[in-house]
Parts: C-alpha cells; sequence; structure tokens
C-alpha cells in the first residue's frame, strides 16, 4: 500500500512531459552556439583513470548548463539525474531523458527514501547520479543532508560542479537560475573529490555537509550569493 501511495505521489502530465522535451531539444541546440572549456580538478576526464560511479553536486541554477556540458562532452559518463515528484521535476525529467539521461523522482518532503533507495540502486549499477542538493524549493546555496547520506551509504565520493559564463542573465526566481547567452563561453569546473565515510556520529555527518556546503558556495559568483553571504566574503577577502 505504501509503495502504490508513493506511485501516486508522482506527479507527471503530458503537458509537461511535452514541454520537458521540447525543451529539452531546444537546450540541444543552443548549445551548439557556446564556446565551452573545462577545469578538471580531480582526473574526471581522465577515462582510464577515474572509477565509476560518482556523485555529482550541482547548484540548482546551474542545471542547465551542466546539462549541456555533460551532453556536449561528457556522453560517455551514463548516469541519472535526482528530480522532484511534482510536476516541474516531470518535466526536468523529460529534459534529462532528451540530454541522455535518466531520472530518479523524488525530494526531501515527497518520495524522499524511496529515491534515496533507486539512487543506491543506480550506483549500483555502476551510474553516475547528479543531484542538485538546494532544490528543488530552496533555500539558495544551502546544502541538504540527502546528498551526504547518498554518499555514506554507497561510499562513492562526492564531486562538486561549478559552471561559470562569460556573459549570462539570471532570472528572478528562488534560485535566480542564470542562463548563458548565445555564443558565450561556458567554464564547467570539476572540483576535488570528498570521501564520505560509512561510519559517521552526528557532530561528524555535520561537519562533512558543511565542509561540501563551503566548497560548492567557494565556486560561485560574487553576484549570485545571497547579500549576507556577499558580505560575509567580502570581510574574509578584506
Amino acid at each position: 500500500m505504501s509503495d502504490l501511495k508513493e506511485e501516486r505521489d508522482i506527479r507527471t502530465s503530458w503537458k509537461m512531459r511535452t514541454l520537458g522535451t521540447l525543451g529539452g531539444w531546444l537546450l540541444r541546440l543552443y548549445a551548439v552556439t557556446l564556446r565551452m572549456v573545462v577545469e578538471d580538478r580531480c582526473g574526471f576526464t581522465d577515462r582510464s583513470g577515474h572509477r565509476p560511479p560518482l556523485i555529482w553536486c550541482i547548484w540548482h541554477s546551474r542545471i542547465a548548463g551542466t546539462l549541456m556540458a555533460r551532453r556536449r562532452i561528457f556522453r560517455w559518463r551514463q548516469g541519472v539525474v535526482l528530480t522532484s515528484a511534482s510536476h516541474d521535476g516531470a518535466a526536468l525529467a523529460a529534459v534529462a531523458r532528451v540530454m541522455g539521461l535518466q531520472s530518479v523522482r523524488g525530494s526531501s518532503s515527497r518520495r524522499g527514501s524511496t529515491a534515496l533507495r533507486e539512487m543506491v540502486r543506480a550506483i549500483g549499477r555502476g551510474l553516475d547520479v547528479s543531484v542538485t542538493p538546494d532544490g528543488p524549493r530552496g533555500p539558495r546555496y544551502r546544502l541538504s543532508p540527502g546528498l551526504i547520506k547518498l554518499a555514506q551509504v554507497t561510499g562513492s565520493p562526492v564531486m562538486g560542479v561549478h559552471v561559470h559564463y562569460s556573459r549570462a542573465i539570471r532570472l528572478k526566481t528562488w534560485d535566480r537560475f542564470v542562463v548563458p547567452l548565445p555564443f558565450s563561453r561556458l567554464t564547467i569546473i570539476f572540483d576535488e573529490l570528498l570521501d564520505v565515510p560509512r561510519q559517521l556520529d552526528d557532530d561528524a555527518f555535520e561537519t562533512k555537509r558543511v565542509e561540501l556546503e563551503n566548497m560548492m558556495r567557494a565556486g560561485v559568483d560574487d553576484l549570485d550569493l545571497p547579500s549576507h553571504d556577499h558580505s560575509q566574503r567580502k570581510r574574509n577577502r578584506g
């Protein structure tokens, strides 16, 4: 009965799937106009030297850039992306499918435990898992503990992914979603890997969560940070 309820919790419709599919094809076309640059800090791009699978950690505002770069440059990495169980998540799942990725539906508020089990199984099949730890509704640049739990359970390292654009616009959404302008430069940075031990007490778990959150925030443009974080970064530089 609980499995049936969780399946009913997945929101989807032909309209959202269609919009997502169209959006995915537009994203693929849009990517052709961008010049892409890769900065590899962990050996990710070396096919011979890196063991799969990895957990990709991406801020919600950088989903589009990561999907475009992955499709054009790293399509040889098979993976799944975590999307919410809402109607918006159905559209994003359709986008991911066009970009060559499978999807797992769920969030902390709906199907959370089931989504975690499905991601664990995906990693067991050798697939990368991509997670936006501040999604689907924020708060912006706040890393939820689910990603750390996934790394702890599976033993897979976490790879922080940062995306920067030479020219872009920022939408007035909760995450200030960033859209690159045509013919701009997209720089994707694969940060150093973070290992999460299987045995952690509550304090050590929170320390790991904060460590990853700080690493991810360090890769964010000053313009994108919330005002109190921006002020803090200025004080640290001073």
